[in-house]
């Protein structure tokens, strides 16, 4: 969803390539030869990738205050789904969901073999 900092974009031509080095220098894309590589990532702003895909996951360690991921629940209730929160504290989101308190590798677990049935 926010991309991969060991990885370039090119802007220009849209290839992603794995990317240790700086970019600083800003080297040429080795698809197309333009300089216009940048860090793979979502800077905020910009929309986050994979919405779609997004949109049907399980968010874990999300404050559920920044935006479009806090906006999840809401469009999972507005479909008709059924919302469980995992998470050590209330936050925004918590009004909206079923709710189960403590840290992820214990909540994680065990809702994961409530779903598997034992």
């Amino acid at each position: 969803m926010h991309g991969r900092l060991r990885a370039a974009w090119c802007t220009a031509c849209d290839a992603r390539h794995a990317w240790t080095g700086t970019l600083a220098q800003r080297p040429a894309c080795p698809t197309c030869g333009v300089a216009a590589l940048r860090p793979d990532v979502v800077w905020f702003g910009e929309v986050p990738y994979d919405m779609d895909s997004v949109q049907q996951a399980i968010a874990i360690g999300t404050s559920g205050t920044v935006y479009p991921a806090a906006a999840f629940v809401h469009y999972a209730i507005g479909n008709g789904a059924d919302t469980l929160e995992l998470n050590l504290a209330p936050d925004p989101v918590s009004d909206f969901a079923h709710v189960r308190r403590g840290p992820a590798t214990e909540t994680v677990p065990a809702w994961v073999e409530e779903l598997l049935g034992d």
